[in-house]
């Protein structure tokens, strides 16, 4: 049986220090037209350089190794599972601009579950790296797919780009939808409309008191 890719991207041959990074930050600043030794500045190249490290976390970890743990005692449940509405913040890869949005992943358990945060997670390790919306539906699906082996997966992701929100065309308040479903999700109708028909349902839970 053929080894499944990693999804974690190849190693840069020679990734930059972190003085080269801020170096970089520095260039950008003289060529949008500022002085970057100017008070205002002078500690943005660091800044900018520390929220890098946070928005492309995910480059730093292995998808498949957070669904590594799976519970099989869950009494039977054989039924769909979802979790709607987890927010997301991605950049494109082709302006560097944020993808702010919500991911709904469901899956069809046979006989393994994962815990709840871990579907979080994987969207997080997918979303923390410089992305197009099409391409991280697939992997959040793909991967949950081939880690659990569950009779089908969900995955709709819905989100603004700001690469058409603040240049370009200049659509505000625009959002797009991608979708990908596996297994019984794809082959069964009655799965995905009940799939569908969660995700448009708006939650009925009161969250207020807890």
């Amino acid at each position: 049986m053929a080894k499944k890719k990693s999804a974690r991207p190849e190693p840069a041959a020679s990734r930059p220090s972190r003085e080269e990074a801020e170096d970089a930050v520095r260039v950008l600043l003289r060529w949008a037209g500022d002085d970057p030794a100017r008070e205002g500045l002078i500690d943005t190249p660091a800044r900018v350089v520390r929220a890098y490290e946070q928005f492309f976390a995910g480059y730093a970890l292995e998808p498949r190794d957070i669904l590594a743990r799976t519970f099989s005692e869950v009494d039977g449940y054989d039924e769909m599972i979802v979790l709607k509405d987890i927010r997301f913040e991605s950049y494109c890869e082709h302006h560097m601009v944020p993808i702010i949005g919500r991911a709904h992943v469901a899956y069809l358990p046979n006989h393994r579950v994962v815990g709840i945060s871990k579907l979080a997670r994987l969207v997080d390790a997918f979303a923390k790296r410089l992305q197009i919306q099409e391409k991280m539906t697939v992997q959040i699906a793909d991967t949950l797919f081939d880690v659990l082996e569950p009779k089908g997966v969900g995955v709709i992701l819905e989100a603004a780009h700001q690469c058409i929100s603040t240049r370009g065309v200049h659509k505000p308040g625009v959002e797009m939808v991608t979708s990908r479903m596996l297994g019984s999700f794809r082959t069964d109708p009655s799965t995905r409309r009940e799939f569908l028909s969660i995700v448009a349902n708006p939650s009925s839970v009161n969250l207020t008191n807890t």
